[in-house]
């Protein structure tokens, strides 16, 4: 089968809410199984990099920490157009590789048709390996924003035997 849609967790692990979106993917890939067209990737910093992996994506799912405007922990949801925009307000390095990263796959003629971004307000972005707790207590929510995103799209994953469910009444 041809690999469709990709999930993409971008991130430092080593700059606290910094690395939210690296913390999603690693969970998901330990939570749930899924199918052949679907990928889980660890982008961490790498931007342009990354742009090999776009080309023929019918589907692209970017988790990462984002300037939403609300309090910390506030995951909100962006498509298309608005994902670029998103990244006007840079919270650290590679936001700008990310914003440049789509870019050049649309100026390539490989955008991806269908894009989601779901950022997260980061509480604070320092070193340290450990999440806010602010930030912390929306992983479990943002796990089920991130299933309710694939669902939509048609793809159900299974859940790994050792593997926990989210709890979406905590979803904000």
């Amino acid at each position: 089968m041809i690999l469709t849609t990709l999930i993409l967790g971008i991130g430092n692990l080593l700059m606290t809410d910094d690395g939210i979106g690296v913390h999603a993917v690693q969970r998901l890939a330990a939570e749930f199984s899924f199918s052949p067209e679907v990928e889980i990737i660890d982008g961490g910093t790498l931007g342009l990099d990354l742009l090999p992996l776009l080309e023929g994506l019918e589907r692209l799912l970017i988790i990462d920490a984002m300037e939403t405007g609300g309090p910390p922990g506030t995951i909100r949801r962006l498509t298309g157009e608005d994902i670029p925009v998103a990244f006007e307000t840079r919270l650290s390095p590679h936001q700008m590789g990310l914003k440049d990263l789509l870019a050049v796959s649309r100026l390539m003629g490989t955008a991806v048709p269908d894009m989601v971004l779901l950022g997260v307000q980061p509480e604070c972005i320092g070193l340290g390996m450990e999440l806010s707790p602010a930030v912390a207590a929306q992983l479990d929510c943002l796990i089920e924003r991130t299933l309710q995103e694939l669902g939509r799209w048609g793809i159900t994953p299974t859940l790994r035997p050792s593997g926990c469910t989210p709890h979406p009444e905590r979803c904000e």
